[in-house]
């Protein structure tokens, strides 16, 4: 008996998922648990496995399409068994289509964890992932992932590379073929073209002037090429798309910035010295989750008929990835050493780099936080990633003359931005918070206490 496997939502916000590469290809045996096939969803990058037992007997789709949750990719049956009538043709209707130069795709939205109207005996039914943070687990740091360097060709005998490394290439005139990968299974990512020597071959048909710096004016038609790229939307862009629309327009947002003294906290974390090194990201996540197990006020999500209080602090914090942002979580941050939260920042940073993280570990935040210091950036403000109240906005440490003590002295100064949903924060609420925070940050000890 044939049974269709179909997209599953394989994180709770999946509506559709990019069908990354096949590793059951048709005629091949396949065992409860495999590894059918790679699929990108709107955080990372994940496995779809068998539930049921038997032949791979058709891929109805082809890898690059972007399928809806609980449409059918392929049928699993017995060999020799006719496929065309549950199948269909190979890439019909707009589940099988790849994903097309510009990206868009008419199609209907499904709520993620949606299955399958009236699933066949065997469905490989989609299983749905709850949003809540798990139950607690006890603390045990893992090792950040060695990034491998060698380089995968696809099944097709093209190199595997991400569309954003796609057209930096395409615009540099690189050849991919002699770039060794580092993303998943050597997959090559934008960094990796960082120091590639650029070689922009000539445009046919235009022969440069040394007059002048720019090429002449072909004669008669434009080249073929387009003086643009298009580049399809990836599942977290489309992602990121729809939730910054559910946050800056309905949530009615008020900003608080305040400024703190970082002498003290600078000279505290130049004492530790000892691995793993402490960044003032760990330092500020763990003042976050003790001013917010002070202050339970601001640790609260917008439930449109009720406001829940969070009794558990769960910190967000924002990672820059390729073509996005993700947001791991720090779960009972309040509860863990400052060492627990370095060893775990950036095992999850890590992985968020390379779309390894699971649903789990970058959902169910009760308060986040988005640090940019790093980019050289004073102060800047972050957007709310519902159903969260808050979020910490936090810019370089830099010195400043600035009165102390009746003198002026030049001191290290970080400034904070907190955005907050006025519905659930109001102003002298946050205020206090960012108190709580201030004097958290100018006084370190409050951090072991």
């Amino acid at each position: 008996m044939t049974t269709k496997v179909v997209m599953e939502a394989l994180s709770p916000t999946m509506e559709e998922g990019r069908l990354v590469e096949w590793k059951k290809q048709e005629g091949e045996p396949v065992a409860v648990g495999d590894v059918l096939a790679e699929i990108e969803t709107d955080k990372a990058v994940m496995e779809l496995v068998a539930r049921i037992g038997g032949t791979m007997l058709k891929h109805i789709v082809e890898a690059g399409a972007t399928v809806p949750v609980s449409e059918p990719v392929a049928v699993i049956g017995e060999p020799g068994e006719d496929v065309s009538g549950v199948a269909g043709k190979r890439g019909s209707g707009e589940a099988g289509k790849p994903a097309s130069g510009n990206g868009q795709r008419d199609s209907k939205a499904r709520s993620p964890g949606a299955q399958a109207t009236q699933p066949e005996p065997g469905h490989n039914q989609p299983t749905s992932m709850p949003p809540a943070p798990p139950v607690r687990a006890a603390v045990q740091p893992a090792s950040a992932p060695t990034a491998t360097s060698q380089r995968a060709p696809e099944a097709s005998g093209r190199v595997k590379a991400s569309p954003l490394a796609r057209r930096i290439a395409s615009e540099r005139g690189l050849d991919l073929g002699v770039v060794a990968g580092t993303g998943p299974e050597g997959r090559i990512v934008a960094r990796d073209l960082e120091t590639v020597p650029t070689t922009v071959p000539a445009r046919p048909g235009i022969a440069p002037s040394p007059a002048s710096p720019l090429p002449p004016r072909p004669e008669g038609p434009r080249p073929a090429s387009l003086p643009f790229t298009d580049v399809p939307l990836t599942q977290i862009r489309k992602t990121i798309a729809r939730r910054l629309a559910q946050s800056i327009g309905p949530v009615p947002t008020f900003y608080l910035t305040t400024e703190v003294d970082m002498e003290r906290i600078w000279e505290a974390r130049g004492a530790l010295g000892a691995e793993p090194k402490v960044s003032f990201n760990d330092i500020i996540i763990k003042s976050v989750a003790m001013a917010l197990r002070q202050d339970p006020a601001c640790n609260a999500w917008w439930q449109d008929d009720h406001i829940r209080y969070w009794n558990e602090v769960h910190v967000g914090m924002a990672v820059a990835v390729e073509d996005g942002l993700i947001t791991p979580v720090i779960r009972y941050a309040d509860e863990k050493t400052l060492r627990q939260i370095a060893v775990e920042a950036r095992d999850l940073a890590g992985r968020a780099r390379e779309r390894r993280l699971k649903p789990e570990e970058y959902t169910g935040a009760t308060f986040s936080i988005s640090n940019l210091g790093m980019l050289d950036i004073d102060e800047f403000t972050a957007v709310i990633n519902p159903p969260e109240a808050g979020i910490l906005a936090v810019g370089r440490i830099a010195e400043k003359p600035v009165v102390h003590e009746g003198a002026v002295a030049v001191r290290r100064r970080l400034r904070l931005t907190m955005s907050c949903d006025h519905r659930v924060i109001d102003g002298a609420t946050g205020a206090e918070f960012l108190k709580i925070l201030k004097g958290m940050l100018e006084n370190p000890l409050a951090l072991v206490w």
